[in-house]
């Protein structure tokens, strides 16, 4: 783990920069399980397929399911029926994701078809140099015995500036000042490419001589759009994060710096476990969401792989307690009346216990004083939140979670701006801050 942030400026900004480090290598959800797949096993952990039987332990261990990692670590002799200290958070962000008949283009452009994926903030999208990274399906001839051909998954990424969505001239949307910035997603979207007439035709050619395959080795892909500007630390005194995929990367990047805090010695302790899934952005239905019984049948794994039983997997149920880490809105400078007045979230003030009393996240009571507890054992400084009573609120994998094991949940996450743009923002201070208290909740008591 690296230095905490509350020792000095230093080591502040030591834990900000490796945030950035785990952001730019991870512009996918298949990235981000990649890049937490590498950290875990350079620390150790042994990476387990679902298809085999699983060891007893001790030790860390991992397991991915295409955008979804889960991780946990188990010390010698751990029983059956001890409880999970679990961190949970998601790999997938909002984006603008390639159609599988991509080739278009109007007024002698190229152009490509893009799908909205999530609640994007799409003016953020205009005017930005954009890369594609991704996932493509090859075609293999390991069939795996079937004898109709196989298929594998070949991550790819491009950082160079090959797309752009132009905006409109203000000379041709004068009343843009009046009416304000509307943008179909359907016509407004579609990032420019290159000129008709001059390089490669079609998308799928272009991305197969990228992969160095032939075109019709390519079967599929799950492409999307990114910023090529790395992260930054920004502001007069570096007091700031700028970058992508804050939503919800840097709880990601929390939860894994807190597992690999732990070293798994203390018998006494809950087992820690780091749950990462994708597709919470379009609600978690999927086979590897929080949604699904992804997490579930891990846990319930871990017990039998001990020898235990389904009862002794229930009554380790009755005995954990996950953090739910999604980032939380600060108040906005010039729009606090957005905000619940008294209410006030700020930047490198510490973590947010998000709380509504209509569960759209899963914190109650109990839950709130766990986390609250994890804080004040680690020496940092948290906040609470409450939405606005007239506006609608957001939700979380917590409840869904909370819902599908019947596991005591708290919401928490760092504080930002400009949630679901392309670019967002939070503390250099709060990463080290989150890290440190989910790292206090995973070795706390009960």
């Amino acid at each position: 783990m690296t230095p905490s942030a509350t020792d000095d400026p230093s080591a502040a900004k030591a834990t900000a920069r490796e945030l950035l480090r785990f952001i730019d290598a991870s512009p996918t959800p298949f990235h981000a399980v990649e890049e937490g797949a590498r950290r875990l096993a350079a620390a150790g952990f042994t990476e387990l397929s679902e298809l085999d039987a699983w060891s007893n332990g001790p030790g860390g261990f991992f397991v991915k399911r295409s955008g979804s990692l889960i991780a946990w670590r188990l010390a010698p002799d751990t029983p059956a029926t001890r409880g999970f200290r679990v961190l949970g958070a998601h790999t997938d962000s909002p984006n603008l994701r390639i159609k599988p008949r991509p080739d278009t283009g109007r007024a002698g452009f190229r152009q490509l078809g893009v799908e909205v994926y999530g609640g994007v903030l799409l003016n953020s999208w205009l005017d930005r140099d954009l890369g594609l990274s991704g996932r493509a399906m090859i075609r293999s001839d390991d069939d795996g015995g079937g004898g109709g051909g196989g298929a594998e998954s070949r991550l790819f990424r491009i950082d160079r500036p090959i797309l752009r969505v132009p905006q409109l001239a203000i000379h041709l949307h004068r009343e843009i000042h009046s009416d304000g910035l509307k943008l179909n997603k359907q016509t407004h979207m579609a990032p420019v490419w290159g000129l008709k007439g001059t390089g490669e035709r079609d998308f799928k050619g272009w991305l197969a001589r990228e992969l160095d395959v032939a075109a019709d080795a390519v079967l599929s892909w799950d492409a999307m759009c990114h910023d090529v500007v790395p992260s930054t630390l920004a502001g007069v005194d570096e007091e700031l994060v700028a970058a992508p995929r804050l939503d919800n990367l840097c709880s990601s990047f929390n939860a894994l710096e807190a597992l690999l805090a732990t070293d798994g010695s203390g018998k006494d302790e809950r087992i820690a476990v780091v749950t990462l899934f994708d597709h919470e952005e379009v609600g978690s239905t999927s086979h590897r969401g929080a949604g699904s019984p992804l997490l579930r049948d891990v846990l319930e794994r871990t017990v039998l792989a001990r020898g235990g039983s389904r009862e002794d997997y229930h009554r380790a149920i009755a005995d954990s307690a996950c953090v739910s880490a999604d980032m939380a809105h600060a108040t906005h400078p010039n729009y606090p009346e957005k905000h619940e007045p008294d209410h006030s979230l700020f930047l490198n003030q510490g973590p947010v216990i998000k709380i509504n009393s209509n569960l759209r996240y899963a914190s109650d009571g109990e839950t709130e004083a766990m986390f609250q507890t994890a804080c004040d054992t680690a020496g940092v400084p948290y906040q609470k939140w409450v939405n606005r009573t007239d506006l609608a609120c957001g939700s979380t994998i917590g409840p869904i979670t909370a819902a599908n094991l019947g596991m005591r949940t708290v919401d928490v996450g760092c504080p930002q701006l400009a949630m679901h743009s392309i670019r967002e923002m939070c503390g250099a201070l709060d990463p080290g801050y989150m890290s440190r208290a989910m790292a206090a909740f995973l070795r706390g008591a009960r």
